[in-house]
């Protein structure tokens, strides 16, 4: 599982080093086999080691080309996603566009989401942490069920 957030760079070539707490386990779970595709509802690009993917790949198959909703789904994450594996450095390349996607450029995040990170801009990373922030903060928020229940 992966947590936590952690601030990389961009090397000239679009390359980025996988943070070191992630390395092992990644190339014991997919030898380094990772999927890089866009998010569709924020600026960011969503990363999954190669077996996680393949989850999401299944959900795809069984979505229909018929229905313009379920279409546009596949062809956007199906479209956008490029195959990066990992160097013996721990490094992936990142597409130039999915760069171009999220807006990345030199100073970058990585963010931990359980199964799958995102990248964001470093900027933009900020600018989004600061707009949950400021919408947590507000008394009138509705909650899903699975949040009224869920503790810290």
């Amino acid at each position: 599982m992966f947590r936590g957030a952690a601030a990389l760079s961009l090397d000239d070539k679009g390359r980025l080093a996988i943070p070191t707490k992630y390395r092992k386990s990644l190339m014991l779970d997919c030898d380094g086999q990772m999927v890089c595709t866009i998010d569709i509802k924020q600026p960011c690009l969503l990363l999954y080691p190669l077996p996680e993917w393949q989850i999401i790949e299944q959900k795809l198959t069984t979505l229909s080309s018929m229905n313009p909703a379920e279409r546009r789904l596949q062809r956007l994450l199906l479209g956008h996603a490029e195959d990066c594996q990992m160097d013996k450095n721990g490094r992936i390349l990142i597409a130039p566009t999915l760069r171009q996607h999220a807006d990345l450029e030199k100073k970058i995040m990585i963010i931990g989401q359980l199964n799958k990170f995102e990248l964001w801009s470093e900027a933009a990373w900020h600018e989004q942490v600061a707009t949950d922030m400021a919408a947590e903060q507000q008394d009138d928020l509705a909650l899903s069920e699975r949040l009224q229940d869920f503790s810290l």
